[in-house]
């Protein structure tokens, strides 16, 4: 283990952990004992509430179902689902949640990433295939490999080839396509009209990780496959509570048939301790919260397009970022600490991200703007970063 994190440290690719806080102002936490403009954070809509005694009240008449009120929310679950059964909060939720995906049943996860290795490897096994973009998530990655079937990763958004990936397949073999909707290091959006063609033609099932289009796309947040009027033609819809609802626990949606088959086959949702009652009641407070205010969906589309605007006016590469993930491609993973550093000095939290999380020589930092971020404090950080820019060579003067 020495050896290895010494070779980390050596390579500019070892980790640590940090602490943060909320601070006074949307958009800032205090880190490492310093008040910093927050363009790090996943909760996209600016929904990371603290509790009050509101909110506790009104889960307090949620919960006790057809029984009276409860007067406390409970922290725990005891046990798997399938051993004691689950809060009837968690029921509620995945049928409401169903309705509103537009599917016939949800089941909902501990995380996102429980949620993606539990799904992938109860699909497919041992003589199936699994063909993943090349930039999907490392957990849709794990769920094939514990799965045991076949790996087979095409080009990033490159329908040809995965078209003649899908041609040379045994044509007797389970076929499984697995997609981020919004990729969550360049901030692409997956083509899921062409991928819905070729699953469709070759006889494969389709899986789409809604993780961070869900809450941001669509018109009440559904989704990028319901933007794109795709709801239907998936087979898998896959998302998380964490990243724009502002909480935690990720979800599996589709018919009844797929629902039935996860609980029996989900080793992640069978061999875990069920969702507490007090996050499932939080999920639904945060979800509820993001379909009525229509304007953070709207205000966050609209800041992260003029932030990205600004930085490749200014020089900086953003790649194929289209929504409201932000990358600054860099390149070498020294250079992009570097980067880092200079930052946090600064007053800006936005973290370095180098390989093994993207490919080699395109380390970059990750810019995500909130719907609740001041127009003047983003004005002051493009400011900074095009200054740190200079500085290091990343742009010209």
């Amino acid at each position: 283990m020495i050896d290895e994190l010494d070779r980390l440290k050596r390579e500019g690719l070892h980790r640590t952990l940090t602490e943060s806080s909320p601070a006074d102002g949307e958009g800032w936490i205090v880190r490492d004992g310093r008040r910093m403009l927050n363009l790090a954070s996943n909760h996209y809509l600016g929904l990371d509430h603290r509790l009050d005694e509101t909110v506790l009240d009104r889960w307090r008449k949620e919960g006790g179902g057809d029984a009276e009120p409860e007067r406390t929310i409970r922290t725990g679950s005891t046990a798997s689902r399938l051993v004691v059964g689950g809060d009837p909060a968690v029921g509620r939720l995945e049928r409401d949640f169903a309705a509103f995906k537009g599917t016939e049943a949800c089941l909902v996860f501990g995380s996102g990433y429980m949620a993606n290795v539990g799904i992938v490897s109860a699909l497919v096994g041992r003589n199936d295939i699994v063909f993943s973009d090349r930039l999907n998530h490392a957990s849709i990655v794990d769920g094939a490999v514990l799965s045991r079937a076949e790996l087979v990763r095409y080009r990033h958004r490159d329908m040809d080839h995965l078209e003649a990936l899908l041609r040379k397949a045994d044509p007797s073999k389970r076929k499984l396509i697995v997609t981020d909707a919004v990729f969550s290091m360049d901030g692409s959006l997956a083509p899921l009209a062409a991928l819905v063609e070729l699953k469709e033609r070759y006889g494969a099932m389709l899986m789409v990780d809604e993780a961070h289009s869900g809450g941001v796309f669509g018109d009440r947040g559904e989704g990028l496959a319901r933007a794109c009027g795709l709801t239907d033609r998936i087979d898998v819809h896959m998302g998380t509570f964490s990243k724009a609802y502002g909480c935690c626990g990720g979800y599996a949606a589709g018919d009844a048939v797929l629902v039935d088959y996860l609980v029996n086959k989900a080793r992640s949702l069978i061999y875990t301790t069920a969702p507490p009652p007090m996050v499932v009641h939080a999920i639904r407070d945060q979800w509820s919260t993001a379909v009525a205010e229509g304007w953070r969906r709207e205000r966050l589309l609209r800041t992260a397009a003029q932030l990205r605007s600004e930085l490749r006016e200014a020089g900086f590469d953003t790649g194929e970022s289209e929504c409201h993930i932000v990358p600054v491609i860099v390149g070498a993973s020294d250079k992009t600490l570097a980067f880092g550093r200079r930052l946090q000095e600064e007053g800006i939290a936005a973290v370095p991200i180098r390989p093994p999380t993207v490919p080699e020589g395109t380390a970059r930092i990750r810019l995500t703007p909130m719907a609740t971020h001041r127009e003047d404090d983003l004005r002051e950080a493009v400011a900074v970063i095009r200054r740190i820019g200079v500085e290091l060579g990343v742009i010209g003067a």
